[in-house]
């Protein structure tokens, strides 16, 4: 089709562009202080939090790599640089799937549920001075609806709070 014919898509509106606007910032804002405050507090980067909290969540089975990957918020290779420094640090175990001579398994250690322990109050305390206390249930409800139904509609739904 020539260029001329192609149909143009209409511009955000001042809504869309705001809404969108304020996603980004609020994300670059929030994330990076929580990300901060688990560092300065216990040496973990909130990936790492986030990997430790899905272990957690799968509980003395641990979880295959892949599983893994498939809910932290990080690529399968960046799944393994964190899964590698938590391991360096004695947090978390791997160890050859018994299914699967191929895929590994990680597990959470003792240590790393005591950290894990400590980070989430450091976390849970963050999000709720950065981001929680900022917005009403009636708002939290209206957010949480209104992203699910943007991984809902990108064919990428949020995954569920158990591990298995």
């Amino acid at each position: 089709m020539p260029m001329t014919k192609q149909r143009v898509e209409r511009r955000h509106d001042e809504l869309e562009f705001r809404a969108w606007r304020a996603f980004l910032y609020a994300y670059s804002a929030v994330v990076p202080t929580l990300d901060r405050e688990l560092a300065g507090a216990l040496g973990l980067s909130l990936n790492q939090f986030e990997v430790l909290t899905w272990l957690r969540l799968a509980g003395e089975r641990g979880l295959r790599m892949s599983d893994l990957a498939s809910r932290v918020v990080l690529s399968p290779s960046g799944v393994t640089r964190a899964v590698d420094q938590l391991e360096r640090k004695g947090l978390v175990e791997r160890c050859v799937f018994e299914g699967d001579k191929r895929g590994y398994l990680a597990t959470l250690t003792s240590e790393g549920r005591a950290v894990l322990r400590k980070a989430t109050n450091v976390h849970l305390q963050g999000l709720r001075e950065h981001f929680l206390n900022h917005l009403s249930r009636t708002e939290l409800e209206h957010l949480a609806t209104a992203l699910q139904a943007v991984l809902d509609g990108e064919g990428s739904p949020l995954p569920p709070l158990n591990a298995s």
